[in-house]
């Protein structure tokens, strides 16, 4: 492949990439901090370039760097998931961090690096570039949830967030130095023809379970799947809220990424033992998380355990896969489709979220009694989002969990669909006890005054509430793309 192909191919990630050190670097070398205000809107230009390379690479299907890296549908969709993510989390960010450091153009460029580590984790296609991709994400948000230095709970978070990923990411390490001492590569694909052929000896296939399980350990800990899950409510509650919301759609979107390319690529001949361990994940992980989270009084603690929950409905689709089937239910469209209502979705409640903490300082959910009356912009959106969060029909949530819980009743998983439809009901109860204090709870101690909305964040709020409604009201194209993107993967 010539030099041209490759920059064109990797073009995405070169732009991330200076857009990302030039963001850094002139936040260095400018003084004023008035001139530095632009800083985030070059950010954002760069982002916007970055999408375009992205959507110019659609319809390829192809690996280079010696196989390390592919651009293929399926990483497309994750690099657009990606950069869309970075970009809204960057918006919301201006006004957020303007007087909470000045620190602001660091905090910039590591948003931006990060999206590059998940534009780089999308198309790897070996052990090397995933864990290498995976760990530049991790630091990067290691830093942007400690972001805060004089706030403890900031600080604390961040630690937390370190230890247990430093933990998962040894023992994942140590999963797939197992793979690389059994089959002798590191190329996903490789592995994969090495156990198909029998070229393993009996006494080597013991040890990829064990390796599977490690694996798992570290997916698991980026997705935030139980019991890999502790450092979240904590994490989501001490960083700043943007990277909050940061972490609740594009880590999580990634590691599925990459958990979905691993195991079907590289152990597609162990599909039923990861499938069963799988589905005993998601039951746990669907059932703890949304019994704690109905007792939470903090929205962000109890965002952090809806997103595990959402969490183990997503990976219904992938326990549930039937890529050969020719039904609509495949199982990975729905991931995909889920995780881009879910990006929407969860960025929006993120962002009412945000600018309710910017006005009032509280993230109590008791403290938005009476938000209707005083917002009523902010509670329309915040009620549209939870009613998509629950799986309400007409949103894009609904359509998610439809494709899912449809491709594990079309499997026959009906025990994986009976638990994740009674933990929708109990879901329910959290999400709509936020609107019961939004609606109907008058303001507490005579807190009635109005909040006030930037700019940028009534544009992020509108368009996070209408793609969650035009996904639930107008699902055909975003269910053709979804499944398109995972047709390449089908028959690698």
């Amino acid at each position: 492949m010539d030099l041209a192909t490759t920059l064109k191919l990797i073009l995405p990630e070169l732009v991330l990439c200076i857009v990302g050190l030039l963001v850094l670097v002139l936040d260095l070398i400018i003084p004023d901090e008035n001139k530095k205000a632009w800083l985030p809107y070059a950010g954002l230009l760069g982002l916007g370039l970055a999408l375009i390379a992205v959507v110019s690479l659609a319809g390829q299907n192809v690996s280079f760097l010696s196989g390390m890296l592919a651009v293929d549908s399926f990483a497309v969709f994750f690099k657009f998931l990606a950069i869309l993510a970075v970009g809204l989390v960057l918006l919301v960010s201006i006004d957020y961090m303007k007087d909470r450091t000045p620190y602001r153009g660091e905090f910039f460029g590591l948003l931006i690096l990060a999206g590059l580590a998940m534009s780089l984790a999308a198309g790897a296609t070996d052990l090397i570039m995933v864990y290498l991709a995976m760990e530049f994400l991790s630091f990067s948000s290691y830093i942007l949830v400690g972001f805060l230095r004089d706030n403890e709970r900031s600080n604390e978070a961040a630690l937390k967030y370190f230890l247990y990923g430093a933990t998962a990411s040894a023992v994942m390490l140590y999963g797939m130095s197992l793979l690389y001492g059994i089959t002798g590569t590191t190329h996903l694909a490789g592995i994969a023809n090495y156990l198909a052929n029998g070229l393993a000896a009996p006494t080597q296939l013991w040890l990829v379970i064990p390796a599977l399980l490690m694996l798992l350990v570290g997916f698991g800990f980026k997705i935030a799947l139980v019991p890999f899950h502790q450092w979240s409510p904590d994490a989501y509650e001490g960083a700043p809220t943007p990277v909050t919301a940061f972490l609740s759609v594009g880590p999580k979107a990634i590691g599925f990424a990459l958990l979905i390319r691993v195991f079907m690529t590289a152990l597609p001949e162990f599909t039923t033992t990861w499938t069963a361990v799988l589905a005993a994940i998601s039951m746990v992980t669907m059932t703890l998380a949304n019994l704690v989270a109905l007792k939470q009084t903090n929205i962000k603690r109890m965002l952090a355990y809806s997103s595990i929950a959402q969490a183990g409905y997503i990976l219904i689709g992938f326990v549930s896969l039937g890529l050969n089937s020719e039904s609509s239910f495949n199982g990975i469209n729905g991931v995909l489709l889920y995780l881009f209502a879910y990006l929407f979705t969860n960025l929006g409640v993120f962002v009412v979220a945000i600018a309710f903490e910017q006005a009032t300082g509280s993230n109590n959910i008791s403290d938005y009694a009476g938000l209707a009356k005083r917002a009523p912009g902010l509670a329309a959106v915040m009620l549209i989002c939870l009613l998509s969060l629950a799986g309400i029909p007409a949103t894009g949530g609904f359509m998610g969990k439809f494709f899912v819980f449809g491709a594990a009743i079309q499997t026959q998983f009906y025990v994986l669909a009976v638990v994740a439809i009674i933990n929708s009901v109990i879901a329910v109860f959290y999400y709509l006890n936020v609107v019961r204090y939004m609606y109907f709870t008058p303001p507490v101690g005579g807190a009635d005054q109005p909040i006030p909305v930037p700019g940028l964040f009534q544009f992020v709020l509108a368009l996070t509430a209408a793609v969650t409604l035009v996904i639930g009201l107008f699902p055909q194209p975003f269910i053709e793309i979804a499944t398109q993107s995972v047709r390449l993967l089908a028959a690698s």
